[in-house]
């Protein structure tokens, strides 16, 4: 009976044996297959091929008028008539606001009545000189003052124009900020002078599309909350960019007219910079700033590999590579935040 307890025991011990190696046999196979599966990565893809580009951008601008002053005086002085009737058209040359001079007009007079006795002198003194009544010196002198008096008078009438205030072009005046009896200064703002019937748009192009631009070249633009769409045609850039923003500053003409276009007002401006047949739009997801570049992701022997790129035309999903990729290339779209070099993949959609 003893015998056979044994034996049952021992048999017993060697199942369990068999059974927890086989166990761990599994185990073991199990963990040899997970690597191979973590390893692989399942991605989304995109073909790189060449697509057709009209490359436009759209930017902001702003209408100005095409001449455009802030009305200001030269000299202080009491105002004692006033012409600047507000939104209304007014010539070149208008007289818009008197400053006192009544003191400055005597002094005018004062000085064209010496002129007149020095002239009535002059012209005597002229019959004299030519039969030696007098001498060559006192006829000179006689001269002298007469010039001297034509320039102080000339002086005179220029302090006189000092006090007033005239268009400076043909314009519409805007709200005036005076009124008679003020006592103004060089600093005062009387109103605003500008013109009505020509207006400028400027804008500014970012850096890389700046050599696009030249002088002729036609531009779109809309106003805010408004679809009609105007023209206008490029008469200059600023001729440099500028430090802070890296932009171009371009102005244009306006080429149509309308109630609608208001100086100060922002536009949406359109630039069309021509057609590439052959460029290579990737999708925005593909790509990964980064502090000095631009990279991405591109299947190389089935592993990832990161390739530095350089950008150009953005649209509303796609943007165009102008270095780093050629046509046939499979970029990453998807996980790519996942991913490290020589990563192995595998791909759950691929487009082409």
């Amino acid at each position: 009976m003893k015998k056979r307890t044994n034996i049952l025991i021992a048999a017993v011990l060697i199942l369990l044996s068999a059974f927890f190696l086989y166990v761990g046999f599994v185990k073991s196979a199990d963990k040899n297959k997970e690597p191979k599966e973590k390893g692989q990565k399942k991605v989304d893809a995109f073909v790189v091929k060449p697509t057709l580009l009209v490359a436009d951008i759209t930017v902001t601008g702003s209408l100005l008028a095409f001449d455009e002053v802030e009305l200001k005086n030269e000299v202080a002085g009491r105002v004692v008539k006033l012409n600047l009737p507000e939104g209304k058209f007014v010539k070149k040359g208008t007289l818009l606001v008197k400053l006192y001079d009544d003191d400055l007009q005597a002094a005018l007079k004062k000085l064209q009545s010496q002129l007149a006795v020095q002239e009535q002198i002059y012209n005597r003194q002229t019959k004299l000189i030519k039969v030696n009544g007098i001498s060559q010196n006192d006829y000179e002198q006689t001269l002298l003052q007469v010039n001297t008096i034509k320039a102080n008078i000339a002086e005179q009438k220029a302090v006189i124009r000092k006090m007033e205030v005239r268009a400076p072009f043909d314009g519409i005046i805007g709200l005036r900020n005076i009124s008679v009896g003020a006592v103004i200064n060089s600093s005062t703002s009387l109103a605003t002078i500008r013109t009505s019937n020509k207006l400028k748009l400027d804008f500014f192009v970012p850096e890389k599309y700046s050599s696009e631009i030249a002088n002729g070249m036609k531009v779109n633009f809309t106003m805010y909350n408004n679809e009609k769409q105007y023209n206008a045609t490029v008469i200059a850039t600023e001729r440099g960019i500028d430090n802070a923003t890296r932009n171009l500053k371009v102005r244009a003409v306006i080429n149509s007219s309308s109630k609608e276009l208001i100086p100060g007002a922002f536009a949406n401006v359109e630039l069309k910079l021509g057609n590439n047949p052959q460029a290579l739009m990737i999708p925005t997801q593909a790509i990964i700033p980064q502090e000095d570049d631009k990279s991405v992701i591109i299947a190389h022997k089935g592993k990832a590999h990161f390739v530095t790129i350089k950008t150009g035309v953005r649209k509303a999903s796609l943007v165009e590579v102008t270095e780093g990729l050629e046509p046939g290339d499979t970029i990453i779209t998807s996980g790519i935040l996942f991913l490290k070099e020589k990563s192995k993949l595998s791909y759950s959609t691929i487009t082409k």
